[in-house]
């Protein structure tokens, strides 16, 4: 039985907060990937890609990904791009069943602006047209990876935690 849940989907659609919900309704632990990647590096994420580029994030990514197969009971809310890697999809699917999150763009866009520029992707003259591209480019392989998906768009994190528990019978 997998008894851990990875939350796949882009940047702003609330792997972290629905993450955070889903672990304590289910009494599972909750790790955040980018969290983790950013304390093992004592870096910020953006001090990452600064430094080391995307591919130096990205090595990052899968060794925490790598870790984070490992575990048991918990509830992983993975970066936006861990599906760039099929290695990555691969080891989560040994012990986690994966949820695809997703919202619409505008919503993504609302989200993602309230970060007050934290999200290396979006540094650029037009983040809109950035999450529109990186959209088209994501949305088949989360939609491949996703064992289940469910919507956050118009609502509570609560709402999007029942429909998660629901789905997968939690």
């Amino acid at each position: 039985m997998k008894s851990n849940i990875a939350l796949i989907g882009f940047m702003g659609t609330g792997k972290t907060v629905v993450g955070r919900r889903l672990a304590a309704a289910t009494g599972r632990e909750f790790l955040e990937l980018d969290e983790a990647i950013a304390e093992n590096a004592g870096l910020t994420i953006p001090e990452i890609f600064r430094r080391e580029g995307e591919a130096g994030f990205r090595q990052r990514e899968a060794a925490a990904v790598a870790d984070a197969a490992r575990l048991e009971n918990t509830v992983i809310a993975c970066g936006g791009g861990v599906v760039l890697a099929t290695i990555n999809i691969a080891r989560l699917r040994e012990r986690a069943r994966i949820v695809l999150l997703t919202t619409d763009r505008s919503t993504i866009v609302k989200r993602t602006r309230r970060d007050g520029g934290t999200r290396p992707l979006l540094a650029t003259d037009d983040p809109p047209e950035a999450i529109a591209r990186l959209l088209a480019e994501r949305r088949p392989l989360y939609r491949q990876a996703a064992d289940i998906t469910v919507s956050t768009t118009r609502r509570t994190p609560d709402e999007v935690v029942l429909e998660i528990r629901r789905k997968l019978q939690v």
